[in-house]
């Protein structure tokens, strides 16, 4: 396939590269500065790692490769110090780079790592995960997380390119793709319907996705549903980098997705607390006489098509409304949500009557745990 750019605007704009076998457009990404290049992998990833050094090697760099912990083990302060250790012992300068290559949580670490070692060096992204390259790879949001909850710690860092390679996909596990799903979903309710009617019309295929083996129909929609919601994205925080506005509406289920994360010690994956949290936030814009019925239960219904969960257990509000109190969109005592008064159409509510907070967490922990593979570890 014909290589698809994506262009985020901004003070220094880069493009979002999707297709594959893209490897040879990476040093082009990279600059012409560049001589040494740190690859940051995970463990899991360790031959897919090695395989990009190498070819960096081959093409005249400098190239060394970090590993990782898998997933948001990763997401240290402990691990960010062990890579800026890499960097000061590899002399890395500011005309350097990253290349990071795993999931959101690499991406995330990695853009972290790169805007804090002098101030600020190149990196480049290589997702691997539906989750990385529709969310985590594009928009310059970088973190860690701390014990008091995720994300808290961070930077804006926009990478100089993010190269999205459908082939990683075909090794994908079919939860990891149903993870990233919630989404695409997300984006789908903010600001692209036909997301939501893609997904509707296919979420059989998507729920058991089965990687090299998929048709080359549903190739075709997951292509289509990668390149939607990156334009969407792009358009987002090509407007508004620092979150001061409108790029707040990416948080759609988020406060009360992180929440869960935190509280389940992050054996929940991202897009399974992010799926419970978009029905959260929906049953509050209902009942705060936003929202109709029929979009709250076009949520169930379509993540519940994906086998995604829609529900929580109902012994945790105190622990959840405390970590929700200290999300990054939070101001004073004023908790903040992303909720919609219609699908694409996202709006801000300060301040919900608790009240109406609880009977939301209600709506959201009346179904028993389901126990399907997802909702846990697997999912987790």
């Amino acid at each position: 396939m014909t290589p698809t750019r994506v262009t985020v605007q901004g003070a220094k704009p880069y493009d979002v590269v999707i297709g594959r076998n893209l490897l040879g457009e990476l040093p082009g990404l990279l600059g012409e500065r560049v001589r040494r290049v740190l690859v940051m992998h995970p463990a899991s990833l360790a031959a897919t790692g090695e395989s990009i050094r190498e070819d960096l090697l081959a093409q005249g760099y400098e190239a060394f490769a970090v590993e990782l912990p898998d997933a948001e083990e990763q997401k240290t302060a402990q691990v960010a110090a062990f890579c800026w250790q890499v960097l000061g012992q590899s002399d890395f300068t500011r005309s350097d780079a990253i290349v990071s290559v795993g999931g959101g949580a690499t991406t995330d670490l990695a853009g972290f790592v790169a805007a804090t070692w002098l101030r600020g060096i190149t990196v480049v992204h290589v997702p691997t995960t539906l989750l990385g390259m529709v969310d985590a790879a594009v928009g310059g949001k970088t973190g860690i997380n701390t014990a008091e909850g995720k994300n808290l710690v961070g930077a804006f860092h926009p990478p100089a390119g993010v190269l999205c390679d459908l082939a990683a996909l075909e090794t994908l596990d079919r939860w990891d793709l149903v993870a990233g799903m919630a989404e695409v979903v997300k984006t789908g309710f903010i600001a692209d319907p036909r997301i939501l009617e893609l997904v509707e019309e296919h979420h059989e295929e998507l729920r058991e996705w089965r990687g090299a083996q998929t048709t080359a129909e549903t190739w075709a929609v997951v292509a289509e549903l990668v390149e939607r919601s990156i334009v969407v994205k792009a358009r987002v925080v090509g407007e508004d980098l620092t979150e001061q506005g409108l790029r707040e509406i990416l948080n759609y289920g988020h406060t009360f997705g992180h929440a869960i994360e935190l509280n389940e010690r992050y054996q929940w994956r991202h897009g399974a607390a992010v799926a419970v949290g978009m029905v959260f936030v929906a049953e509050l814009a209902r009942l705060a006489g936003k929202l109709s019925d029929d979009v709250v239960a076009r949520h169930r219904d379509i993540l519940t098509s994906l086998g995604l969960p829609t529900s929580y257990r109902g012994d945790r509000w105190e622990q959840l409304l405390a970590a929700m109190r200290r999300d990054k969109k939070s101001r004073g005592d004023l908790l903040r949500f992303v909720v919609l008064d219609d699908v694409a159409k996202p709006v801000r509510l300060e301040g919900p009557d608790p009240t109406l907070l609880v009977a939301a967490y209600a709506e959201v922990s009346k179904e028993p745990p389901t126990g399907r593979p997802g909702v846990t570890v697997a999912l987790g």
